[in-house]
């Protein structure tokens, strides 16, 4: 079996560029591996940001909430205290009209002449 020099230049050009994409290649995904951890740990820190900013922001709508069922209590309590005080008038008024409202009290109509 003879080689022919030139195929043999061919096949060794061929062995050293398949051997230099290999090199680049692995510099390439060393790389995009670097480069990948770095913007896993950007996304980490980001996530992480987004959480304490949800957190304080859910903070902040839990006390608006507890702030304002505190004052609808507190206009609820208002309006039934209203409301019994009403009661309470207008039941003295009705006691007042039927104390009023006795055959006592009431005048007398003559009989109709028959």
């Amino acid at each position: 079996m003879t080689i022919r020099i030139p195929s043999l230049l061919a096949v060794s050009a061929i062995a050293v560029l398949s051997l230099g994409a290999v090199a680049c290649s692995e510099a390439e995904q060393d790389k995009t591996a670097a480069e990948a951890d770095a913007a896993g740990d950007n996304a980490q820190q980001a996530t992480a940001e987004a959480g304490s900013a949800l957190k304080e922001e859910a903070g902040q709508v839990g006390s608006a909430i507890a702030a304002g069922a505190r004052e609808a209590g507190q206009e609820i309590d208002e309006a039934t205290d209203a409301l019994a005080r009403e009661a309470e008038e207008q039941k003295a008024e009705t006691a007042a009209d039927n104390r009023g409202n006795t055959p006592a009290t009431q005048p007398t109509t003559p009989a109709p002449a028959h």
